[in-house]
């Protein structure tokens, strides 16, 4: 396949020069006594009345009414992003004590009941409910999504192209929703599984231009199945706020250690484009059923079990597709002075497991669903590595 032709600024974009990245994160707000969830709005609360030390400008509600997103600066190195995550982190965390909340980051709420929570008073809210009923109602999850700046927005449609066969593997790094209503649903990304319901969700189709994507979102506007391009929810797309490749494949990270490879992996994922771009490389081939398929394997298994490599059409352990996801970013991350600090967050994933092993164990130990949310309010919380 053709890259659409380079524009503006991103077309002269050389290997030397640093992309941005930037992190938005969702979380879960709970009642710090009952840990049941509850209102964000006493957050808010105490959030505006120290408005000084909080910082509420770079924090937005969602569709439920129990979470809330947290949003990072543009960054320019992870150590930077690593700060600026940890930073809003406390900062959130401060005010959710005060108001005698937790926060939780996890794609789904162990112990939530769908039931129990309503949906923020919000004309686009509203309308997501309305138009999509019980599948709205259902829908109690929270995401992390990865915004890697790349200015022209042709240039950004071909690296959409060019990422989604690894797709899987940042799954599977992330997954953090195993439980569904207290019950183990055998997902290690059960979010995934719900999203997967949306019909204007899942691995996007193969584009050819910025205007292609324009006019997909125009049309799913106009038959009434998108309220805005926001609604396109798709796991990769062209930012519809800022000029970046957004990421949305992975579960909200429960330690910042999982957001910052989350970034990191992208941001060089979106490096090594850039550079088979500048040369005239063409895409590889992505059989859109194999990318469905690896992307399933992924949520089920996670990293303990086999997953599908959309590029040789193998069933391989999951330490395999990662080991060839970090040979394919190995020389961006090597550029960029990330190679020791990411190869070392994916043996410690690989070492700890990730969100949704580390949940189970915690449930094997004492069968107590309450000790699970108790685990991830503390990694949430936990300001260094463990």
């Amino acid at each position: 396949m053709s890259d659409p032709a380079p524009q503006g600024a991103t077309g002269s974009w050389t290997p030397s020069r640093p992309l941005s990245v930037g992190v938005e994160e969702e979380f879960f707000v709970a009642d710090g006594k009952t840990h049941e969830l509850c209102d964000i709005t006493p957050l808010l609360d105490s959030m505006a009345a120290n408005r000084s030390r909080h910082g509420t400008e770079d924090y937005g509600t969602e569709l439920r009414s129990c979470i809330i997103e947290s949003r990072t600066a543009i960054c320019w190195s992870l150590s930077g992003l690593r700060a600026d995550l940890r930073t809003r982190r406390d900062a959130l965390v401060r005010a959710a004590t005060e108001a005698g909340c937790a926060i939780v980051a996890a794609g789904t709420y162990p112990s939530g009941d769908w039931r129990q929570v309503g949906f923020t008073p919000q004309p686009r809210f509203d309308h997501i409910a309305g138009t999509y009923a019980r599948l709205a109602a259902e829908h109690l999850v929270c995401a992390c999504q990865v915004h890697v700046g790349v200015e022209d927005r042709d240039t950004a449609v071909a690296v959409i192209n060019r990422v989604r066969p690894w797709l899987p593997a940042l799954l599977a790094l992330a997954a953090s929703s195993p439980f569904w209503t207290a019950e183990d649903t055998g997902y290690a990304s059960y979010r995934t599984i719900l999203w997967a319901r949306w019909p204007m969700a899942g691995i996007p189709p193969t584009l050819s231009s910025y205007a292609d994507y324009r006019a997909r979102v125009r049309r799913f506007i106009d038959i009434g199945i998108s309220a805005d391009a926001g609604q396109l929810f798709w796991d990769v797309r062209p930012g519809t706020r800022y000029d970046t490749v957004e990421f949305r494949i992975a579960d909200a990270c429960t330690t910042v250690d999982e957001a910052v490879l989350q970034a990191g992996l992208s941001r060089a994922l979106v490096h090594r484009c850039l550079t088979e771009i500048a040369r005239g490389e063409p895409a590889p081939p992505a059989d859109p059923e194999l990318l469905v398929i690896a992307k399933w394997r992924a949520a089920r298994f996670g990293l303990s079990g086999e997953l599908v490599d959309p590029l040789t059409a193998e069933l391989v352990p999951a330490a395999v597709l990662v080991d060839r996801f970090l040979d394919h970013v190995r020389g961006p991350l090597t550029d960029a002075g990330d190679w020791a600090e990411t190869t070392g967050l994916v043996n410690r994933a690989f070492r700890r497991g990730n969100s949704a092993d580390r949940q189970r164990r915690a449930l094997t130990r004492s069968r107590r669903v309450a000790d699970v949310v108790e685990l991830l309010i503390n990694e949430t919380m936990a300001t260094e590595s463990r």
